[in-house]
């Protein structure tokens, strides 16, 4: 789920900004993304459902965005941009969930983002009765893709509203790139690097370095199928994403997921992860 689901197996592949099962229990969760509704999707980088199966511990790794996520029982704004993120995920049929771009969780929520704690904060905290609202006509949908509609109208409704900081997203954009530098980046959107970082903790809750160092962990995460597979090693992987060696990807790891790299990898072959 970027997130609730932070790291599940979807199809063949792993899904970076999920979650990791910490025990292996019985069943198995299933995560599916879908693009959203034409309305939301300058703000909504992927819809998504959650089959999930038993009540289970997960470690959410962090990814920059925010997910709106319903889990059956209350709608919740989900954030881990500063660090993992561990979400008991309750027994449910399924879950649904929208993930917000890079750059738009200040503007989308209505207050900085370093107001926020690395948790799942309920969202009629921060809506208040619209929140309540849609709580009520989620709880009354009897499949995922009438609860996504609803979570997709609920976002358009709020769009309405708000104004969105077009720098913070153009910023998120290019500190996606390796070789990015926050001088240049700012210079190139004509602000001060003060400017720069002010922009990107109100819009994603950490400054524009740490933002790079958990952009930089998502590339990694993108890459650990080809390790799996054999492909590649974990140090050519830790050269092509923009760590300095292999050691220094271990570091970073460890920091953002609380894992090793190789432990990473052996969950995606389905492999328990230890808690």
């Amino acid at each position: 789920m970027t997130r609730i689901l932070s790291f599940l197996s979807v199809g063949e592949g792993i899904l970076p900004g999920v979650g990791v099962p910490l025990r292996r229990r019985s069943g198995r969760s299933v995560y599916r993304e879908s693009t959203p509704v034409a309305e939301v999707a300058g703000v909504v980088e992927s819809a998504w459902t959650g089959l999930v199966g038993c009540r289970r511990p997960l470690r959410v790794f962090p990814d920059g965005c925010v997910d709106l996520v319903w889990d059956g029982r209350g709608l919740a704004a989900v954030t881990t941009v500063r660090g993992v993120l561990r979400h008991e995920l309750p027994s449910a049929e399924w879950t649904v969930g929208l993930r917000l771009r890079c750059g738009v969780g200040g503007a989308v929520l209505g207050l900085p983002m370093t107001d926020l704690t690395a948790e799942a904060t309920p969202l009629r905290d921060l809506w208040a009765g619209k929140a309540r609202r849609a709580e009520a006509r989620l709880a009354e949908c009897g499949a995922p893709g009438e609860a996504r509609s609803v979570l997709e109208e609920l976002v358009a409704e709020r769009l309405r509203d708000v104004e969105l900081d077009g720098l913070s997203i153009a910023a998120a954009r290019a500190l996606r790139s390796p070789g990015a530098r926050t001088d240049r980046v700012a210079a190139a959107l004509g602000v001060s690097e003060r400017g720069l970082r002010r922009h990107v903790r109100h819009e994603i809750g950490a400054g524009p370095k740490e933002l790079q160092r958990v952009l930089r962990f998502r590339r990694f995460l993108n890459r650990v199928e080809a390790v799996a597979r054999d492909r590649s090693s974990l140090a050519d992987v830790a050269a092509e994403v923009g760590y300095a060696d292999q050691s220094h990807l271990g570091r970073e790891c460890r920091r953002l997921s609380d894992s090793s790299p190789g432990a990473l990898v052996r969950s995606w072959t389905g492999r328990n992860v230890p808690d």
